[in-house]
């Protein structure tokens, strides 16, 4: 797919390279939804990664108390900050639910993880004027765009 053409099957129009790495530039903080402390799950992983490289990331889940030593909450309302990329590690059913609650605590991005395709959650972002990003890794896109960790 053309990084400007719309996918005919969800609609999606995903960002340019130069819209993703301007947006990484500024160091957004990460809600990370799904967040994980079982070292076999991706999001564990990618947590690490993602404090690695400096930025401030959030863990969501009602399951985990903490996840990298970093505490968690129960949901992105729960946070009580200012949230600007939701990244999410959820299984598909509950990718519009997300989509919804990114909207409202103000995000500015909202990023599906590798295998997730949602054309409805797109729908509730874009119409909220969130930028999408749809079945892409997170730190593999900062290692590619940005890369200095």
């Amino acid at each position: 797919m053309n990084e400007r053409e719309p996918d005919e099957a969800t609609g999606w129009v995903a960002p340019g390279d130069a819209e993703i790495r301007a947006f990484l530039a500024t160091r957004p903080v990460i809600a990370m939804v799904g967040a994980s402390s079982r070292p076999e799950r991706p999001s564990h992983g990618v947590m690490a990664e993602l404090l690695v490289a400096g930025y401030d990331v959030i863990p969501v889940n009602p399951n985990e108390t903490a996840v990298h030593g970093v505490r968690a909450f129960p949901s992105l309302a729960a946070i009580g900050r200012t949230v600007d990329l939701v990244d999410v590690f959820r299984r598909d059913q509950h990718l519009v639910g997300v989509a919804h609650e990114a909207v409202a605590v103000g995000a500015r991005m909202l990023w599906l993880q590798l295998g997730l395709v949602s054309p409805e959650a797109y729908r509730i972002a874009r119409a909220a004027g969130l930028m999408v990003v749809m079945d892409r890794c997170l730190i593999v896109e900062h290692d590619r765009l940005i890369g200095n960790r």
